[in-house]
């Protein structure tokens, strides 16, 4: 099946990490990942939940928003709170960032990082992740710089991406086209040390077969190895 943008099934689309896009903040990068483009913003702040107050160890969390004219049509600002859907992005990337640091070395400290996106055309979850955890790695430079921490708190990277089958074809990094049209949507999170963080499969039509469910993680796997590339390349030179 010919994809929409051209890609071959195992090709991901172009992707550009700018740091230091934030200069107010103690870390910051927009993501684009083809027409895909998130802000992520890292802020560092004295203060812990109320359930890790006097234990000195740290937090890391995450807020998540699509801007109003984000996709073709508006969509409303959440003035009430969060809805669901955020609610579920937000504690997955929370999740998936502090899977690679060690909250006991932040003291009782909380990075937040705040991803809005500017432009949505599939997979902004999964550029939320990859993203946000350039932010985190230039907040804790920033936190080294300024002497707060003693040892680096983050031990590793992390990187998300999105595969499915699509008209009985499994590809890599799925446009909104194909993640609308898929029989099998899964994002994959996993660490610079190739463990998984999280994999999320659903089968939006008939069930799919273990084999179809290995054969996506490997593909995922593949494709995450080149986003973590693409980090290591952005935090190795100089910020905007």
């Amino acid at each position: 099946m010919a994809r929409f943008d051209g890609r071959e099934w195992n090709q991901i689309r172009s992707v550009r990490i700018e740091r230091g896009y934030l200069p107010s903040a103690e870390g910051s990068c927009v993501i684009t990942i083809g027409k895909t483009k998130v802000i992520c913003a890292a802020s560092v702040e004295d203060r812990v939940p109320p359930f890790l107050k006097n234990t000195g160890k740290g937090w890391v969390t995450a807020e998540y928003a699509m801007m109003p004219r984000s996709t073709s049509e508006r969509t409303p600002r959440e003035t009430r709170g969060p809805g669901g859907r955020t609610m579920e992005i937000q504690r997955l990337i929370g999740r998936s960032l502090r899977a690679v640091v060690n909250t006991d070395a932040l003291g009782e400290r909380t990075i937040t990082l705040d991803c809005d996106v500017v432009w949505a055309d599939g997979g902004t979850r999964t550029a939320s992740i990859t993203g946000a955890c350039v932010a985190l790695a230039d907040a804790i430079r920033w936190m080294t710089d300024q002497r707060m921490v003693k040892t680096n708190p983050l031990q590793g990277m992390v990187a998300a991406i999105s595969v499915g089958v699509v008209a009985g074809t499994e590809m890599l990094d799925l446009c909104y086209e194909e993640d609308r049209n898929a029989a099998v949507d899964m994002n994959v999170v996993m660490t610079d040390k190739g463990r998984f963080v999280e994999i999320q499969g659903t089968a939006e039509g008939a069930p799919f077969e273990r084999q179809t469910m290995n054969r996506l993680v490997d593909l995922a796997s593949a494709g995450i190895q080149h986003l973590l590339r693409l980090q290591r390349e952005a935090l190795a030179g100089a910020s905007r």
